[in-house]
């Protein structure tokens, strides 16, 4: 993950919209009681969650990836009146910590939480979707380009979280499979004339990618 002197990133967030009691909550409740809270989205990627989302104005979004659904509350607030945000998490253990958080947000009504494998989640989804967040299993981000594009409309927006994988995609001949399944990702969207990207290097590497076609 690539960090930022404190004083900067503390300035950044002093500049970056509100830190508001709901969100902040969860970020704390989710670093005292799940494993692995840098998974988290976090202030700062919220807001730009947020602030994508309500540029796109999405009729419909799919999340890859809910964890503590934090990203999910950000999302959703840009979508549209009577817009849906499908969002499906394979570890069911988490499920009650995210309705209860998602309850409480105001936009529940609009979340639709789905607990099981994405990629067979993803077969019984109606498209087409805006905005879809990638955020799962690093080893079938591969798969959930390929199914994720058949869910987007033209002109849909991807957002992949951790494309940089800790400086990691600069490894030749790597055996992890988390690795390979990034660094397959990002070519095949690069070589996809159907698509144009971006990444952003926030914190561990945030892709933008439209829909041609």
């Amino acid at each position: 993950m690539f960090e930022l002197p404190k004083e900067l990133e503390d300035y950044i967030l002093m500049q970056t919209g509100r830190n508001e009691e709901l969100l902040y909550e969860l970020y704390r409740e989710t670093h005292k009681k799940v494993l692995h809270p840098r998974m988290l989205s976090g202030r700062l990627q919220g807001h730009i969650l947020e602030m994508i989302s309500k540029m796109a104005r999405p009729g419909k979004i799919l999340e890859i990836g809910t964890y503590t659904g934090y990203s999910a509350i950000c999302l959703s607030r840009g979508l549209t009146p009577g817009g849906r945000l499908d969002t499906i998490e394979i570890n069911d253990e988490l499920e009650e910590f995210i309705r209860h958080y998602l309850e409480r947000s105001g936009v529940g009504e609009q979340i639709h939480l789905h607990i099981g494998d994405a990629l067979e989640i993803m077969k019984t989804l109606t498209p087409p979707y805006q905005l879809i967040f990638i955020d799962g299993d690093k080893r079938e981000y591969p798969l959930y380009l390929s199914q994720g594009k058949h869910l987007l409309g033209r002109g849909g927006i991807i957002l992949a979280d951790n494309v940089l994988w800790d400086g990691k995609v600069l490894e030749e001949n790597t055996k992890d499979p988390h690795t390979r399944g990034i660094q397959e990702f990002n070519e095949q969207v690069k070589n996809d004339p159907s698509l144009e990207s971006l990444i952003l290097p926030i914190r561990d590497g945030l892709m933008m990618v439209r829909k041609n076609e």
